[in-house]
Order: structure tokens, then C-alpha cells, then sequence
């Protein structure tokens, strides 16, 4: 800020700002702002994919839950399935080792990003694997 002196009663006046101040002001802002705005957008990307992995990893065990229930009373079925809609564009692909007496259970899920019903191996968020023996 300039300051001057009135040649007419002796008080001293407060100037504005000059233009060379007013662009250091703007650059400095500009400056600063640039890696806030990218911060920012970098913040919302990672909290969308935190989001869609949860989603998964909560989709993916209820899945899981369900195939332990089922397996209680229908242990002689498969329970692989491919492109499975669990939610919306949320799908999960489930595979079935068939074994006799002890099953290794694996389920795939993920958010179908390029929206074709099909998951595939870029969408996939979380794999949960679990053991499911045979009762007897």
C-alpha cells in the first residue's frame, strides 16, 4: 500500500493498492490454489474407490453367508455363478471346487465400471475365499 501526505491540512492519506501489488497478489493466489484444487480432486477419487471396495467387501460376504447357509441342507449343488447382479452395477462371479467333503468357496466382486453385466478382471474389488465342509 502507498501512503502520501495532503498538502492541505497535514494528515496523511491511506492509497489503494497499486497494479503491481494487485497481480503479485493474484499470481500468489493462483499459485496457491492450483495444488489445493488438485489435492482435492485426488481426495474425491480415492473416496469413491474406498466406497465402491467397501460396497464389495459388505456384497461379497453376504454372498458368502448365503452359500454357507444354503450348503447346510443342499451341499450337492454347485453354487458357482458368473456376472451375478448382487446390487445395481455391483456383480460378483462365484467359483465351486466341487469337492466332496470339503468345498473351497471363492467370490469375486466389484462395481461394473464399463456397464456390460460382465465383471471383469479391472473391476474386480475383493476376492473372499472360504472353506465349507460337508455335514454329516
Amino acid at each position: 500500500m502507498t501512503t502520501g501526505k495532503n498538502k492541505t491540512n497535514g494528515k496523511r492519506l491511506v492509497g489503494g493498492f497499486s497494479v503491481i501489488e494487485v497481480v503479485i497478489a493474484s499470481a500468489l493466489l493462483i499459485v496457491a490454489l492450483v495444488p489445493i484444487l488438485k489435492g482435492l480432486t485426488n481426495a474425491q477419487l480415492s473416496t469413491t474407490a474406498i466406497e465402491r471396495k467397501t460396497r464389495s467387501i459388505i456384497l461379497a460376504q453376504g454372498k458368502l453367508d448365503e452359500i454357507r447357509a444354503r450348503s447346510v441342507y443342499h451341499y450337492s449343488d454347485t453354487f458357482a455363478e458368473s456376472d451375478l447382479s448382487l446390487d445395481g452395477r455391483y456383480l460378483c462371479n462365484v467359483t465351486d471346487d466341487t469337492d466332496p467333503n470339503l468345498r473351497t468357496i471363492a467370490v469375486s466382486a466389484g462395481y461394473d465400471a464399463d456397464n456390460d453385466s460382465a465383471l471383469s478382471a479391472g473391476e474386480t474389488e475383493i476376492t473372499l475365499t472360504t472353506y465349507v465342509a460337508k455335514r454329516w
